[in-house]
C-alpha cells in the first residue's frame, strides 16, 4: 500500500520528483551522548524501507534522468555528508546488501587521520575525565560535565557557541577546549584515502564538499573558490574521474552558502549542486541547489507517511 501512495505521489501532476536523503555518521552501535545518531541496524532498517518504497539511483543518474524527464516512479537518492571512516565500514556493507548505492561528499582536509572542529569538541567532552571544563575565553561560567546528560547539553552549548565565529576565532576556541579537556584526539573517525578508493571501488559515488568544511559566506570570494577547487582536484586525483557534484558545507542557503557561491559551482564545470534545504527534488528545482533531508522517523508507519508528506508537498 505504501509503495503504491508514494509512486503515485512522486508523479503527481505528471512530474518526476526526486527524494534525495541526507546522511552523516552510521555508528556500530547506539551511543548513549547521541541516542537519536544512526546506528548500523538503524540504518539497515531504513535503507530496507528506503528499497522497498523507492527506486534508489546514483545520485548522477537520478539527476540526468530528472533533466530528461525520464525519471521513473518513487525514485530516490542516498547522500553521506563529509567522510567518516563509518560510512565504509558499517554503511557500505548495508548498502550493498539491499542493492542500493551512495554519494559521498568528503571534505578533503580530514582525510588521513583529521577530525572536524565539532568532532574534536564533541570527543573533548567524550573522553575528558574532568567533572567541569574551564573555558573563561568563551563561557563565563565553568561548564560541568559530570554525566552523559551534563556532556550532552555540555557539546550542544559549545557548538552554538562556536559554529558561526569566524574562522581563526572557531579554531582558537576549539583549541581552547580540547586543551580544557586534556584529551588525545582519535584519528579514526575520517576515511582514509585507501579507505575513500575502496568505497568508489565497491560502486559507491563521490562527491566534493571542499577542503576544510568552512562556512563559505564567511570566507573572502577567492579563498571560498579555492576551497570548492581544490577539493575536487584532490578527489579526482584519489578516485581517477572526474567529480561532477557537489554540496555546500552545512548547506543552508543565505546562512552557509550565497548566490556567489552558487556561481561559482556552475562556473567550474560542476554538473549539479546539493544544499540542507528540506524539500524533494524536481524539474522546477535550481540545479545548483537542489533540496535533500534527514529521515528522522524510526517507525515504518511514521517513515512512510513523512515520505508521503514530503511528495506531496512539493
Amino acid at each position: 500500500m505504501m509503495r503504491a501512495l508514494i509512486r503515485g505521489a512522486s508523479r503527481r501532476g505528471g512530474r518526476g520528483r526526486l527524494s534525495i536523503f541526507i546522511f552523516h555518521r552510521v555508528l556500530p552501535e547506539p551511543d548513549p551522548l547521541f541516542p537519536g545518531e544512526l546506528d548500523r541496524a538503524g540504518f539497515d532498517q531504513l535503507v530496507g524501507w528506503i528499497s522497498q518504497w523507492f527506486q534508489v539511483l546514483p545520485l548522477h543518474d537520478a539527476l540526468r534522468r530528472l533533466g530528461n524527464d525520464e525519471l521513473p516512479p518513487a525514485a530516490a537518492a542516498i547522500t553521506f555528508d563529509d567522510g567518516y571512516a563509518d560510512n565504509l565500514h558499517q554503511a557500505e556493507p548495508v548498502l550493498r546488501r539491499h542493492g542500493a548505492c551512495a554519494t559521498l561528499f568528503v571534505a578533503t582536509g580530514f582525510l588521513d587521520g583529521g577530525c572536524m572542529w565539532n568532532d574534536r569538541v564533541i570527543e573533548s567532552v567524550r573522553r575528558t575525565r574532568l567533572a567541569e571544563l574551564h573555558l573563561p575565553a568563551l563561557l563565563p561560567q565553568p561548564l560541568p560535565v559530570g554525566s552523559v546528560e551534563q556532556r550532552r547539553a555540555a557539546i550542544g552549548q559549545l557548538i552554538g557557541a562556536i559554529k558561526y565565529l569566524e574562522p581563526a576565532a572557531r579554531q582558537a576556541a576549539v583549541a581552547d577546549v580540547v586543551a580544557a579537556a586534556g584529551i588525545v584526539l582519535p584519528t579514526d573517525l575520517m576515511l582514509s584515502r585507501d579507505e575513500l578508493r575502496q568505497w568508489h571501488a565497491a560502486g559507491q559515488q563521490v562527491g566534493a564538499h571542499t577542503v576544510n568544511h568552512p562556512i563559505l559566506a564567511r570566507l573572502p570570494d577567492d579563498e571560498a573558490r579555492a576551497e570548492i577547487t581544490r577539493g575536487r582536484a584532490e578527489l579526482e586525483a584519489i578516485v581517477g574521474e572526474q567529480v561532477g557534484l557537489f554540496a555546500y558545507p552545512n548547506g543552508k542557503p543565505g546562512v552557509d552558502y550565497l548566490p556567489q557561491h552558487v556561481e561559482m559551482v556552475r562556473e567550474l564545470g560542476f554538473d549539479a549542486a546539493v544544499s540542507t534545504t528540506w524539500g524533494v527534488a524536481s524539474s522546477r528545482s535550481p540545479g545548483f541547489e537542489l533540496p535533500r533531508f534527514t529521515p528522522w522517523d524510526r517507525s515504518r508507519g511514521r517513515f512512510g507517511l513523512r515520505m508521503l508528506q514530503q511528495l506531496l508537498a512539493h
